[in-house]
């Protein structure tokens, strides 16, 4: 398999962004919550400033939950342990107050189902308005002007009447546009997109890809692009990390990834995509 891979790389190696040693995650057994499951088994992550960082490997290898966990969105019965920070900033260890000045604000996130992650019973435009309101101090007015702007920011026709639309009346690739805008409402450092373009349509998914390319180099915020999506990874990323079974596997940037992978499982993620210029009888898989 061929990828067109993304060979700019634009960030600082000896300063990252966020960094996160020896993460471990545990959840309580259904059966015994007093029996923790662990779950991540010591993670090593690095984000540098104005890079894009892509995370892949098989669903439920911890991609996600590395991120809910440095953002404290697991709960309380979830056991974390380990290190982490944001610029100089420790951020495990803080109350919830304490990182509610960093979700949203100084870290964003934005989920693949956004029709689940808006509120179906407020105006699209109102709930922009309270992320504006939230992160930015600004009163009901101001807001309702920026969030026209972010509107438009994020390519939404005719703004000021989508925003008087709810989420059940938008297209599932209008509502992702909406849930980037609020993300942008707080003006980031990082932004986490996970999995953002997998309950669209290709063509849709095109563009909103497109969408994040240039908000990154309008904003210069760095991103976390979580897909099992390998093309997409190699065309957007500057660097890659793979995961397996609650582990960092293999990191190196996007060009070494694809071209000469080290890890036998980053090589049969690679050779597991089928070649549509040749005849396949059977499909490589990944035993395990």
């Amino acid at each position: 398999m061929t990828f067109a891979v993304n060979d700019s790389t634009h960030f600082e190696l000896n300063s990252p962004l966020i960094r996160i040693q020896n993460l471990k995650v545990s959840f309580p057994s259904r059966q015994s919550p007093a029996n923790l499951l662990r779950v991540l088994h010591g993670i090593d992550l690095d984000v540098f400033p104005d890079e894009c960082l892509g995370l892949v490997g098989e669903s439920g290898c911890g991609k996600s939950v590395t991120w809910l966990a440095v953002l404290g969105l697991l709960g309380q019965h979830v056991l974390v342990e380990g290190k982490f920070w944001l610029k100089q900033q420790s951020l495990h260890g803080l109350n919830d107050s304490e990182l509610s000045t960093i979700r949203g604000k100084r870290i964003a996130m934005i989920f693949q189902d956004p029709a689940s992650a808006l509120n179906p019973v407020y105006k699209v435009g109102h709930q922009l308005e309270e992320a504006l309101m939230l992160h930015r101090s600004l009163n009901r007015q101001q807001a309702e002007a920026q969030s026209i702007r972010l509107m438009d920011q994020v390519h939404i026709p005719n703004a000021k009447q989508r925003a008087m639309s709810y989420p059940h009346e938008l297209s599932g690739g209008m509502n992702q546009r909406i849930m980037i805008a609020m993300a942008l409402a707080g003006e980031p450092e990082l932004l986490i997109a996970d999995e953002p373009t997998t309950a669209l349509d290709v063509t849709i998914q095109a563009q909103i890809l497109d969408l994040l390319s240039e908000v990154r180099r309008e904003t210069k915020m760095a991103m976390v692009l979580i897909s099992h999506d390998l093309s997409v990874i190699a065309q957007q990323c500057d660097r890659v990390t793979v995961m397996y079974a609650g582990r960092t596997i293999e990191a190196a940037d996007a060009g070494d990834i694809f071209r000469s992978a080290h890890h036998p499982y980053t090589r049969g993620l690679i050779d597991s995509i089928p070649e549509f210029d040749t005849p396949v009888e059977r499909l490589n898989a990944i035993a395990g």
